[in-house]
């Protein structure tokens, strides 16, 4: 659990980071772009060669696509229930299908599953959550914000393939059997080493609690069913299937993740209730804190 508490003390450094008058304030961007564009290209290069081809890269790939579906279906019958405005309906139909499957899943998954359970980690990121984030959450941002242009395939498509993420999965399949100069792999590991602490102290930078009276049951409803019906969800549909084992529990694990900061800013800039979105990202990073190693631990005795 050292791993865990260095999550901890990163967030901490980065929440104190943002109260000095010198730190400028868009230093929280600033590492997220450093994040993706070479930290986590990184680690998935790293990872890459882990992957064993198996039926069991079914799980991690099939469910958060299945999750998608029943979590819009949620979202509706909700907004529904509650008299929810169209801008709230469309803000958690962009933040609560996805989760931080890399910014917080990666660091999560490797401080409690260890090295073993990374190479699900990174297919369930790169298959679900990465390209619903280029795809799904494109197309729902056009359709609920006022301002936003129609999405075209081309453009969505454009915005896949030059993904650094996508690209270095790409480079890292092609090559997954070649050997790697020591420099190379000196390289790809230091910088792979870096993902956890930039990660997490820019996540503390950022955070935000912003939110009014108004927006307490979209965000109680949005906590509740990202960080336990989603997992609880993921757990039913596989354990009735009759599937067990490491594949399941990462499976599980990724589907309990708080909100993917990057469909928040979507959200965000299509200008679908910045403050409830802001809000629910905040409190379910902290909450994830805390209902992470539940899950983790639930995982291990069931």
């Amino acid at each position: 659990m050292d791993n865990f508490y260095l999550v901890l003390c990163y967030l901490v450094i980065g929440y104190a980071l943002r109260q000095l008058p010198s730190m400028p304030q868009s230093s929280g961007i600033a590492l997220n772009l450093y994040v993706l564009y070479v930290a986590l290209p990184a680690l998935i290069l790293k990872n890459i060669p882990l992957l064993q081809f198996s039926s069991e890269l079914l799980i991690p790939a099939l469910t958060p696509w299945i999750l998608v579906v029943l979590v819009i279906l949620s979202v509706l019958l909700l907004s529904k229930a509650f008299g929810w405005s169209r801008e709230i309906t469309g803000a958690l139909l962009i933040i609560l299908p996805l989760g931080n499957t890399s910014f917080l899943g990666f660091p999560m998954t490797q401080a409690l599953f260890g090295n073993e359970g990374m190479p699900y980690a990174v297919v369930y990121d790169q298959i679900g959550s990465f390209i619903a984030l280029a795809t799904y959450v494109t197309i729902v941002a056009a359709i609920y914000s006022p301002t936003a242009a129609k999405p075209s395939l081309k453009g969505i498509a454009i915005k896949i393939v030059t993904f650094p993420s996508f690209i270095a999965l790409c480079v890292g399949l092609l090559l997954r059997d070649v050997s790697y100069p020591p420099l190379a792999n000196a390289l790809i590991d230091n910088l792979a080493a870096t993902l956890v602490p930039v990660v997490m102290i820019a996540v503390g930078f950022q955070l935000s609690f912003r939110f009014c009276k108004q927006e307490l049951s979209p965000l109680f409803s949005a906590l509740v069913v990202k960080l336990a019906l989603m997992p609880l969800t993921a757990w039913l549909i596989w354990s009735s299937l009759g599937q067990s084992g490491l594949a399941v529990q990462v499976s599980v694990f990724q589907a309990a993740m708080p909100p993917m900061i990057s469909a928040g800013a979507v959200a965000i800039m299509a200008g679908l209730a910045p403050r409830l979105v802001s809000g629910i990202i905040g409190f379910g990073i902290l909450c994830g804190l805390v209902s992470l190693p539940i899950v983790f631990w639930l995982l291990q005795h069931t």
